[in-house]
This record gives C-alpha cells, structure tokens and sequence, in this order.
C-alpha cells in the first residue's frame, strides 16, 4: 500500500510523545463511556446551556436548568472536564473548544447519531464479525444476511440515523458532481444502487432531456417510488429491479452514463469485480462509468481518514461482513480488471468525495 501526501507523512511516523500516547490508550480503553457521555451532554443541553453563558455556570445552575438530578450532573460535568469537552474556571463551567464542534459540526451531529443508533449495540459482536466474515452484529435488529434487505424494516430512529449518514455526505458532492457528469451529452443514465432517488432526482432536475434509470433491490424500490413520486422530472424516473450480489444479473444496455454512488463500498473486492465487469460488458465505446466514492487515502485533512476508517468497521459488523471503505489504488486494481481504464480522477467533491471517470479499454 503506496499513499500520497498528506497521509504518507502523517502515518510514516509516530506522532505522540510517551506522554501523549498513554493518554491516548487510556481514551482508547474508556472510548465507550467517553461517547456515551459526550452523546448525553449534547442531548440533555448541557453544552448549549455552556455555550450560552459567557460567565459560565455553576453546577447547582446546571442542575437548575437539566432538572436533572445533582449526582447525574456531577458525574457527567466531571467525565467532560477530564475528556476536554468543557472547562472549569473556579467554580464555574465552560465550553471547550472540542463541546463546540460537537454542537456546532454538522459531521460530528451525523456521525454521534450513526454510530449511536446504528452501530453501538451490534458493534459488541465486531470480533464475531470479522472472524466469520459477516455483518453479526446485525443481528441486533433483524435475521437479514444485509443491512440493506433490512433497511425499510430498521426501527424509525435507526433508519433516520441511516439515511442521514448516507445522505450527509453524498448530498454536499451533487451539485459538482452533476458538472462532471453532464459535462458529456447524457440522454440516458443507469443510477445503480439509487436508494430513495435523491441523485435521480438531481439530474431530472438538472437535465430536462435525461432518462434516469435506478437499479436496485426490490425493497429499495419500493422507497424511491414513494419519495420520488409527485416530483419534479419523476415522470423521466424509472426502475430497475435487480440483485447485484448475483453473478447472473446482468446490466440492461445500453446507457450513455452509469452512476456508482457510495455503491461499492457496500460490497467486497470479488463482488466489486463481478459488478464492475458486469458493467463494462453493458456499455458502448461512448459509454462513461463514473464512480464516486470517498476514499480514506484521497482526503485533504486527516481527520477525514481517520472517520473514514473507522466507518470501515460499520461494515465489517452491521452491513454485510465483507466491504470498506476501499484504498484508492485497491479500487484503480479493480477497475482495470473488469475491462475499464479511469480516464480521469476527479478529487476534492463536497466533504472529500472523489470520482472515477472510466471508459472501455
């Protein structure tokens, strides 16, 4: 594994002094409690109430305003003094600098949520899951062999945390996206793995001219015809029903444009490969593959790549026991041996998206 810079400097060396690094193993070994904790300070309003007082506040001010009782302030304002999340200056309280991003970033708010409804529970199970090779920590909430057979059935909040993830970070890359894609004259595109339509909705919205086609399960769907229906250009939508997870399906053809959206990550390298060759054998010398993942070594900033691959063990646990979120260079292997040849790279989509522009070798 070759990376780029930035990250081929950041991880080539040890970054913490011996100081730093215990601590570190220490918020390793507490990170449950660390997330459930800071998790509550967000939800009962304890770091707003913080970040709305410029003096601070006491704790008897703090349980005042919680109706919560002292001990459980107590214990929660003392665990987030020592994580960093809030201040003490005299006998008062404030916001840190780290409780202002978890109120105010937008990703953080998403990825609390993620984690906390989607992944926590079934997370216990990650070891079974990596062993066995499937999403055992599933389990939690259905017998599906997928999360994604699952999905209309997960309980509402679940779901909610689900989409909102997906969502989040697919949404902030569409408007450049479109531009790369339309870039070319699309009259016709295969949407593969459309979920509830979002990007479908995109192009109709974007082209008056394009047909949109979406491949997926079912149940999926069944979704997309619910959210889109009513919709300006739903008439130009379309569905495709398909299981890409069998060998024999087969692409229908042909299409000027076809559109992998966070959509290969869901699946592993030996099913990436099948899909992909299944792909190219669909489309024509004018025919364009665009796939747009976020790849954790193609990232601006580090912290992206840290949550990138951490995602990874959602996965591994809860989606199906076998995906990733992949390595760039693992995805250009997999490219060129299902027939294509990337003609270009487009890097640095809304919150760190890029995209593969592939034709036919």
């Amino acid at each position: 594994m070759e990376l780029s810079s930035p990250q081929k400097d950041i991880y080539a060396k040890d970054r913490f002094s011996a100081v730093q690094a215990q601590r570190l193993a220490q918020e390793i070994a507490f990170a449950p409690v660390v997330f459930q904790v800071s998790r509550l300070m967000v939800k009962f309003g304890i770091l707003e109430m913080l970040r709305e007082a410029q003096d601070g506040l006491a704790m008897d001010e703090v349980v005042e305003n919680t109706r919560l009782s002292r001990y459980a302030v107590q214990v929660l304002l003392e665990s987030s003094l020592t994580i960093g999340t809030v201040l003490l200056r005299g006998e008062r309280f404030f916001l840190g600098k780290a409780g202002w991003f978890l109120l105010n970033d937008e990703m953080a708010r998403v990825n609390m949520d993620f984690n906390h409804d989607v992944n926590y529970q079934g997370l216990f199970r990650l070891e079974e899951a990596l062993l066995n090779g499937k999403p055992e920590g599933l389990k939690v909430f259905g017998n599906w062999p997928t999360i994604y057979e699952g999905l209309s059935e997960l309980p509402e909040k679940v779901q909610e945390s689900w989409f909102g993830f997906d969502h989040f970070y697919s949404d902030n890359s569409f408007s450049q996206a479109l531009e790369i894609i339309f870039a070319r004259p699309v009259r016709t595109l295969l949407d593969v793995g459309g979920n509830t339509g979002r990007w479908a909705r995109q192009c109709v919205g974007y082209s008056p001219e394009v047909e949109v086609t979406i491949m997926d399960l079912p149940q999926q769907l069944e979704m997309m015809c619910s959210q889109t229906e009513g919709s300006e250009g739903a008439i130009r939508i379309h569905a495709h029903a398909a299981d890409l997870l069998d060998d024999r399906t087969r692409f229908p053809q042909p299409f000027d444009a076809i559109w992998m959206s966070q959509f290969l990550d869901c699946f592993s390298e030996e099913q990436v490969l099948s899909i992909l060759t299944r792909a190219a054998s669909s489309m024509a010398s004018g025919s364009r593959l665009y796939i747009m993942e976020t790849f954790w070594d193609r990232q601006r900033f580090e912290t992206a790549s840290y949550c990138l691959a951490q995602t990874s063990l959602y996965f591994a646990a809860m989606a199906n026991g076998n995906s990733k979120m992949y390595y760039s260079g693992d995805m250009v292997r997999l490219v060129e041996k299902g027939g294509l040849v990337i003609e270009q790279i487009h890097d640095g989509l809304g919150l760190g998206h890029s995209i593969m522009q592939c034709k036919l070798k």
